[in-house]
């Protein structure tokens, strides 16, 4: 039957075991009231007037939020807690179905019920009944009297006693949930999902596991000890901050009944307590919420900010209390132990939950963390394709990824982590990762800006230090750069990433002892012993040393594959076959490239292997390699916008057309120092103009790797630069520099093989110009 949303208060309405009065926004379920919202019981109403009709999403926000814009994530909310109230499961929709790309529909007929008999029996379960016949008007006049007096003696007290609510600076410790139930299953499972409630908060922020995994360590305990009322308290007033929050879980009988509590580390005072109970297991993260928000709200978040950032656990996360223990695993490890021992907890996490949206993007950021792009991309992709089943604040961070990780569309990703930041201004994953996107674009000083401001929120993160030091190097304030690494040493933070930047400062400033020190530091150590042995394969390739430098890449691939990092792997042997077709060996730069393509064929891969393999003359293979990138990868900014200019760019100087490479390669001028900072369109541009006999215009092309050190680095490129400035300068006509260049390059290569082709050209060019 069809109903007009316009139809009489009187009328009330029956679905199932339901009952329904419009009148009084009550819902009766075998006599008893259903809790609903106010928003919640609108949607219901709207949906029981139309029966079995479709109510597209647009009618149902206008119906139930007329004139006031919400988001969409509103009524999925709503929708969500509708469900739970009517007792609805995750894999049994039986009163609410989804007409996906519509909306939604009531799939139980509704009948129209007499007003008086739906009155009569809300009457009969209230609470408080009061029988009219015998009530005399002095009694009335007597309980009005008791009201008045019971309320105002309750208004004194919350005034007398009110405590000191949180302020937006305030910074809050979440503790370990006491779990009496005896079931492990709700270890550290609980703490993770009041974390993600709580974390959907603008206003409230929680102190990063980075920095309690310090702090323990400087109470002298291990990373996996128990954040226990006494250590929470502890840890808060080591970290300055306003309070800790506890829980706790226990059995009465066939219920669970969740506690939890906040106090002020500073005072002792108890700031709120709260408690919710679950009839059954799978009901205990609906508890959670319940007690989460009430929290939220009693530590002086505003209503319309609880209402609107407030996404239930189960939906935000998974229903899985296994799936999210797995989950909440994964994390702990991942800041005790680093992203390889993370791993097989994320990856069982979603093997228990494959809708587990938030576990695809942890598993991404691992992934890229171990340099692992297209297992970074799949993952990132299929959060994406989730990310109606996360917070708000969850889908800021998975959709602004998914531009950046997922199809690398930079333009989409800037404006995306802008919006996020906007929102969240003090969450500090923003400011990281916005930060490594103007690194990919060359935007360094503005990559220094997010940085710094990454470090101000969360002083605590060995990658946080990372990447402002990272900045200072590639802006060639290398002072800058070693106070900071020096801040990080002093904090106790290390990773991977700082060991490899000590190393590229260390050479940078011709610290040989310190480069030493630091490669001997990472021998035996899974994802940092790879690195760098890179590192110093570049380092001997820079002197020219070939064969050493061929070595110790074999060396650092095989310790990668040992880590299951396989695509790092072969982005060594990929910049391997470039250093070797610079210097003039193209047999063997085509070994390795196809060696790289064969072992890890992602976009970096490709593309650096592509550029090899033209350099080599093998133009049919690096033509059907740009051809799989361009059709792969539509949308990736660095893909069309820098690395198929420089494929196109070898082809044309291949096929000795200078001036198509330089058409090609100039929309890669705004780029040009970004990417992995190879600055080879650079390199390419300039070869161009040397094939163009336009030594000027070589010259400034080779003079930027000289001005852009810290970029170059130790890049063997960088190292060839002074030939080809050399050749730039003869000719221009300026002997004197020519010759100064020439010899610049001599002193660095004295050591270097004699066979190497490009070395014995260098020795007799320069003997030409004297």
């Amino acid at each position: 039957m069809t109903m007009s949303e316009h139809q009489s208060a009187d009328e009330l309405y029956e679905f199932g075991p339901f009952r329904v009065d419009p009148a009084r926004e009550t819902l009766l379920k075998a006599g008893v009231a259903v809790p609903l919202t106010p928003k919640t019981f609108q949607i219901l109403l709207v949906l029981v007037r139309h029966g079995k009709e479709v109510v597209t999403k647009d009618d149902l926000m206008k119906s139930v939020w007329p004139d006031t814009f919400v988001e969409e994530a509103n009524l999925s909310r709503n929708i969500f807690m509708l469900r739970k109230a009517l007792g609805e499961t995750a894999q049994d929709h039986r009163y609410i179905v989804t007409v996906p790309g519509r909306g939604y529909r009531l799939v139980e007929n509704v009948h129209l019920l007499p007003g008086q008999e739906f009155a009569l029996a809300a009457a009969t379960h209230s609470r408080v009944q009061i029988d009219v016949k015998e009530t005399r008007p002095w009694k009335w006049i007597a309980l009005a009297a008791v009201m008045v007096l019971t309320l105002a003696a309750g208004l004194w007290r919350m005034l007398s006693h009110r405590r000191a609510l949180l302020g937006a600076k305030d910074t809050v410790v979440l503790a370990d949930f006491a779990n009496s139930t005896g079931d492990s299953v709700f270890d550290g499972t609980l703490r993770q999902g009041m974390a993600v409630q709580l974390e959907q908060s603008p206003f409230l922020s929680l102190i990063s596991e980075q920095r309690i995994q310090q702090v323990l360590h400087l109470m002298g305990r291990s990373g996996d000890t128990r954040l226990t009322p006494v250590v929470a308290r502890e840890i808060c007033e080591r970290t300055g901050s306003a309070a800790f929050v506890d829980g706790s879980i226990t059995r009465l009988g066939n219920q669970y009944v969740l506690g939890l509590r906040a106090e002020n580390c500073r005072n002792g005072d108890v700031l709120d307590e709260e408690q919710a109970a679950a009839a059954k297991k799978e009901d205990v993260l609906g508890a959670l919420d319940k007690t989460a928000i009430r929290l939220r709200s009693k530590m002086g978040e505003s209503l319309s900010s609880v209402q609107k950032y407030a996404t239930p656990v189960e939906e935000a996360t998974t229903p899985s209390l296994d799936a999210l223990k797995a989950y909440s695993l994964g994390r702990k490890i991942f800041f005790e132990k680093g992203n390889t021992a993370a791993l097989p907890f994320l990856q069982r996490a979603v093997e228990l939950d494959p809708n587990f949206a938030i576990a695809y993007r942890a598993l991404s950021a691992v992934y890229g963390n171990l340099n692992q792009p297209r297992r970074e991309r799949e993952n990132i992709r299929k959060a994406y394709e989730l990310r109606e089943r996360v917070s708000e604040r969850e889908r800021f961070y998975i959709e602004a990824n998914y531009y950046k990780d997922g199809t690398g569309e930079i333009e989409k990703a800037i404006p995306a982590y802008e919006l996020w930041q906007q929102t969240y201004p003090r969450d500090y994953a923003s400011y990281v990762h916005l930060g490594a996107l103007y690194f990919s674009t060359g935007n360094l000083e503005k990559a220094m800006e997010q940085t710094r401001e990454s470090v101000r929120l969360e002083p605590n993160s060995a990658d946080n230090y990372g990447s402002l030091a990272l900045a200072y190097i590639l802006l060639n304030r290398l002072d800058e750069a070693e106070i900071v690494l020096q801040q990080a040493e002093e904090r106790k933070l290390e990773s991977e990433f700082l060991l490899e930047l000590r190393y590229r400062l260390a050479f940078l400033k011709r610290d040989t002892a310190r480069m030493a020190q630091t490669v001997s530091a990472a021998i035996g150590n899974p994802g940092s012993e790879d690195l760098l042995l890179h590192a110093q394969a570049n380092t001997e390739a820079w002197y020219g040393r070939l064969k050493d430098a061929r070595e110790l890449t074999r060396r650092a691939i095989n310790s990668a594959q040992q880590n299951n990092a396989q695509e790092t792997g072969a982005d060594y042997q990929a910049r391997t076959a470039l250093h070797e077709v610079e210097s003039g060996l193209r047999e063997q730069a085509r070994s390795e490239a196809y060696a790289a393509i064969k072992l890890a064929p992602n976009a970096g891969v490709t593309a650096l292997s592509a550029v090899a393999l033209a350099m080599t003359g093998d133009t049919a293979a690096a033509e059907k390699l740009a051809a799989e990138l361009d059709r792969n990868y539509p949308l990736d900014t660095l893909v069309q916008r820098y690395r198929l200019p420089a494929i196109r760019a070898a082809l044309a100087l291949q096929r000795k057309d200078p001036h198509r490479a330089v058409e090609l390669l100039q929309v890669t001028s705004p780029l040009e120092l970004g990417d992995d900072g190879d600055l080879l369109p650079v390199y390419l541009r300039g070869e161009a103009y040397l094939m163009l006999r336009d030594g000027k215009a070589a010259a400034a092309e080779f003079q930027k790797f000289f001005d852009h050190r810290g970029v170059v680095g130790n890049l063997p490129s960088g190292a060839l630069a002074h030939l080809q400035l050399g050749r730039a300068y003869a000719l221009a006509g300026d002997k004197t520099k020519a010759m100064a260049a020439y010899q610049d390059f001599l002193t660095l290569w004295k050591d270097a093989d004699p066979e190497i082709p490009i070395f014995r050209e260098a020795k007799q060019e320069y003997a030409r110009l004297q």
